[in-house]
């Protein structure tokens, strides 16, 4: 039992500084320098005598760590090579102490300490090539997309990406790498299949008020297409439906339309719109759709699904 305890203790620990994430120890070790890294981390343990070596390692993760899951450092690094470079060059220094401070009488301990030293010298040289490969990336993003809407309208900056991290679960997974503000639904065909020849996941997204997860990004390739402009809606208007005997009262709307909007404007005209999440001030009916959002209402009348006379979308194909 003291030795499970010690094991479940081991796990939770947090030493890695800047570390203000979810994430434990043992995730990021896992992330930056793979799961073997944390067992020979665990294994060393014991082994410890003042502990320098340890904290200068745990450091340079820090280092790393902090930079990718904040898009405001990584985006000051990214336009100051300079800084960038004095960061790599101190996190390079530290693993060279490290490296000084093996104890070459043990065999197996020095064997374990080299390897977990080229796992973070590795770890530092693909955060260094990850600067490089991003402008790369964020070029061809721009260049392509911008073919289908306006420049202004594809965003790279820290605020927007920050913004389109995750939902009303909080749940941060990856930031996007980019994010889109559309101006007409003409636009999003050819914005899909861009997407697709680029490789990126594409998600749409409105309020962000969903408590599935459904549009926090999975991958740091990830485009977040913001639908929050579309706001068209007309009047109350009485259409006919297939199989229907009576006409039934109708709105039109864009994605982005705010659901309690509907909701006015259907109360202006006397009727009831039966979709009334809790989230009705913030939430967009794209996102209704999306998520077949109900409310109290849905106990008379049915869901977001139960109500749509008719919608037009793109498909996986940009068609």
């Amino acid at each position: 039992m003291p030795a499970e305890n010690s094991s479940i203790q081991l796990q939770r620990q947090r030493e890695i500084p800047y570390n203000y994430t979810s994430f434990s120890d043992k995730e990021v070790v896992g992330k930056l320098l793979g799961s073997d890294a944390w067992k020979k981390l665990c294994e060393l343990r014991p082994q410890i005598r003042t502990g320098r070596s340890s904290r200068m390692l745990y450091e340079v993760l820090g280092d790393i760590w902090v930079v990718i899951r904040n898009p405001y450092l990584e985006e000051d690094l990214l336009q100051d090579p300079h800084r960038r470079q004095l960061l790599i060059e101190a996190m390079r220094h530290r693993l060279s102490e490290v490296n000084k401070r093996r104890d070459l009488t043990d065999t197996a301990l020095n064997e374990s300490v080299g390897e977990l030293i080229e796992l973070a010298s590795a770890a530092v040289a693909r955060f260094e090539k990850h600067f490089v490969d991003l402008k790369i990336k964020r070029e061809q993003i721009a260049k392509t997309l911008s073919k289908y809407t306006r420049r202004r309208n594809i965003c790279f900056d820290a605020y927007a990406r920050a913004a389109h991290v995750t939902d009303a679960t909080d749940w941060r997974v990856a930031y996007p790498i980019v994010v889109l503000y559309p101006d007409a639904e003409e636009e999003i065909p050819g914005l899909v299949r861009a997407c697709d020849s680029l490789g990126l996941t594409l998600i749409g997204r409105g309020g962000s008020t969903g408590y599935t997860g459904g549009a926090v990004p999975l991958s740091e390739m990830t485009a977040v297409m913001n639908m929050e402009k579309f706001t068209t809606m007309s009047q109350v208007e009485m259409k006919t439906l297939p199989g229907v005997a009576e006409p039934v009262p109708t709105i039109f709307t864009g994605a982005g339309v705010v659901t309690k909007r509907i909701a006015e404007r259907a109360d202006e005209n006397h009727w009831v719109f039966a979709v009334d999440p809790a989230s009705a001030h913030s939430s967009c009916v794209g996102g209704n759709i999306a998520e077949n959002s109900g409310g109290k209402k849905a106990v008379l009348w049915g869901t977001a699904i139960d109500n749509l006379a008719w919608w037009r979308m793109v498909n996986a194909d940009g068609n």
